[in-house]
C-alpha cells in the first residue's frame, strides 16, 4: 500500500479538498532507482468486470475465467450478477437493478446494440464475449504493461475515508465509485432455468456499487458510506464521464 504523505499532505494543506459520500483505496509500487534510492512509481491495476447471471447457460465457464483473472496480482476482478434472464425461471440471487444499469452505461458508451451476458469489461474501455477466453487473458496482459501516471488513490488509515490526488482530468471530469463485493468463491445451487441442477460458481461477487462524486483534477477526500454487509472488500474506481475510461482504482 503507497505511502498517505502525498495525498493526505496536498488535502490538508488545502489544496482543494472536497467532503463528499464515498469510498476507496490504494494502489502503488515503490520501485528503486538506479542510484539506490527508492522513488514511488504509480502501478494501476487491471480492473475486469464481469457480467453474468445464474440463469445463463454460457456464464459457467466466464465465471471460471473471471475466478482465475482474481487470482493475479495487478488484477481487480469483479462479477456483477444481472436480473433481465430472471424471467427464464430463476431468479438469480446476487442480481441488483443497478448492475444491469451499470451495464447499460457500458453499452451506450461504447455504442453497443444491446446488453448480453457474459460480457467482459475490461478498464471500462473494451468488451468482449466472456467466451472469449484467451483474446480477454491476452488484454488484460497487455493492459498490465502499459505505463500509466493517474491520480493516487488511497484509503485513510482509519478506514473511513479515502483520497485521490492530483492530475490530469479527462474532459467532462471523471467519477469515483466504490464497488463493495464478497472476496473469494460463493457456490450457488440453481433449481429452475437453463442451468436447473448445476453448481454455479462466482468470484469477488459485487454487492453495492455507489458514486462517491466527481474528480476534475484536484486532490478531493471522501467519505466512506457504512457497508450494508459485514466483510465486505472495497475497490474504489476513478473512472472518466465521456468514455467510461477507468484512470485509477485500488482495494481494500
Amino acid at each position: 500500500m503507497r505511502a498517505m504523505k502525498g495525498i493526505w499532505g496536498l488535502i490538508t494543506a488545502g489544496a482543494a479538498a472536497v467532503v463528499m459520500s464515498g469510498a476507496a483505496s490504494s494502489s502503488a509500487q515503490t520501485a528503486s532507482a538506479g542510484s539506490g534510492s527508492r522513488v514511488s512509481t504509480p502501478v494501476e491495476p487491471v480492473v475486469v468486470e464481469l457480467f453474468t447471471a445464474q440463469g445463463c447457460s454460457g456464464c459457467p465457464e466466464a465465471n471460471a475465467l473471471l475466478e482465475g483473472l482474481a487470482e493475479r496480482p495487478g488484477v481487480i476482478a469483479l462479477t456483477y450478477a444481472v436480473d433481465y434472464w430472471d424471467y427464464l425461471g430463476w431468479p438469480d440471487t446476487f442480481a441488483q437493478p443497478a448492475f444491469a444499469e451499470r451495464q447499460r452505461a457500458y453499452q451506450d458508451r461504447l455504442r453497443l446494440r444491446d446488453v448480453y451476458t457474459p460480457q467482459v469489461i475490461i478498464d471500462g474501455s473494451r468488451q468482449f464475449s466472456g467466451a472469449r477466453g484467451a483474446e480477454i487473458e491476452s488484454v488484460v496482459e497487455e493492459e498490465a504493461e502499459r505505463l500509466i501516471f493517474m491520480p493516487e488513490v488511497e484509503f485513510r488509515e482509519t478506514g473511513d475515508r479515502v483520497g485521490v490526488g492530483s492530475g490530469r482530468a479527462p474532459e467532462g471530469g471523471a467519477e469515483v465509485w466504490l464497488v463493495r463485493y464478497r472476496s473469494g468463491p460463493q457456490i450457488v445451487q440453481v433449481g429452475e432455468g437453463e442451468n436447473r441442477g448445476i453448481e454455479v460458481r462466482h468470484a469477488n461477487v459485487v454487492r453495492e456499487v455507489t458514486r462517491l462524486g466527481e474528480w476534475r483534477g484536484r486532490p478531493i477526500l471522501l467519505s466512506l458510506p457504512e457497508p450494508s454487509e459485514d466483510g465486505l472488500h472495497m475497490a474504489v474506481l476513478v473512472q472518466a464521464m465521456d468514455d467510461g475510461r477507468i484512470l485509477a482504482a485500488a482495494t481494500r
